[in-house]
């Protein structure tokens, strides 16, 4: 698969068969996020990884979206510094989560982001210093349905280009 056609294909994969992702296929994945780009090289992230079924449900309930933590195999928390002092850490945590995201597709690994709004919560549960905070967790596991992979773009599922693009100026 290109990265074109990994662009065209990503979706969003909320539901997970029950089978464990192997160790090795996590690592590639984990390795994607360490390389992917950051403001001068900064690397300003940590990432936790989750296995246990029991930590993957407290986790789905520090966010009104996080339901599918609950039923992955894996997830990767996305730890930065302080946001609010540093834009910069939250764009390349997004580009870490981007990467990990395609990588996942490539190794035939279902993947979603989930937003924490419960940080503190979050917090307690993965046992982070204050100094980091997690506000990305992907979840990870090889899609219920197979198909979800594969599937072609549907119809009127995205805006036309033109619809959201400037040349020049506004």
């Amino acid at each position: 698969m290109n990265v074109a056609e990994a662009i065209r294909l990503k979706r969003a994969v909320r539901k997970f068969q029950s089978k464990p992702l192997p160790e090795e296929a996590i690592r590639a994945i984990l390795n994607a996020g360490r390389r992917s780009p950051s403001s001068k090289n900064e690397q300003g992230w940590q990432f936790i990884v989750i296995r246990d079924g029991t930590t993957l449900k407290a986790l789905s309930e520090c966010g009104a979206y996080a339901g599918h933590l609950a039923g992955a195999a894996a997830a990767i928390a996305i730890l930065t510094p302080e946001p609010l002092a540093k834009f910069q850490t939250m764009f390349d945590a997004g580009q870490a989560a981007a990467f990990i995201q395609l990588m996942a597709l490539e190794l035939g690994i279902g993947s979603c982001p989930a937003s924490i709004y419960e940080h503190e919560k979050a917090r307690e549960i993965l046992g982070f210093p204050p100094e980091w905070h997690a506000r990305i967790i992907l979840s990870f596991g090889y899609p219920l349905e197979e198909e979800k992979l594969s599937a072609p773009p549907r119809k009127g599922g995205r805006r036309k280009l033109e619809e959201m693009t400037h040349w020049e100026k506004w």
